[in-house]
């Protein structure tokens, strides 16, 4: 575990976020973002390690706003995270590199842990 590791999570859904702090609360410090501005603020205001982005939000796909962000902050760990069956978008993503991962909603807190834990070893 390593409890000063920052984690940005973009989710438009106030339940999703709620439930993503709870889950890993203790094991990292977690920050969230309802909407994709707010997640800019963060990202230019704070020193982050690791983001994750829902997919399927209103104004722009996860995949959109992480495209935007790793412009302006090329050296982050992104991630997608969907409760939905990985599109071509995101396994685009993924071939170009664009993310690392996609996880799967409901979340597997190990699987998300294990994947961040070995991506924070590599920064």
């Amino acid at each position: 575990m390593n409890n000063g590791s920052k984690i940005l999570y973009l989710d438009d859904e106030d339940t999703n976020l709620f439930i993503f702090k709870e889950l890993f609360k203790g094991r990292y410090k977690i920050i969230t973002a309802a909407q994709p501005s707010q997640a800019f603020e963060i990202l230019h205001n704070d020193e982050i390690d690791i983001i994750i982005s829902d997919m399927s939000m209103p104004i722009m796909t996860g995949v959109e706003f992480i495209e935007k962000a790793k412009t302006a902050f090329p050296n982050k760990h992104y991630y997608i995270l969907t409760a939905y069956d990985v599109n071509g978008e995101i396994s685009q993503a993924i071939e170009n590199g664009l993310i690392k991962q996609c996880f799967q909603k409901p979340m597997n807190v190990e699987e998300i842990s294990n994947e961040i834990s070995n991506a924070l070893q590599t920064t």
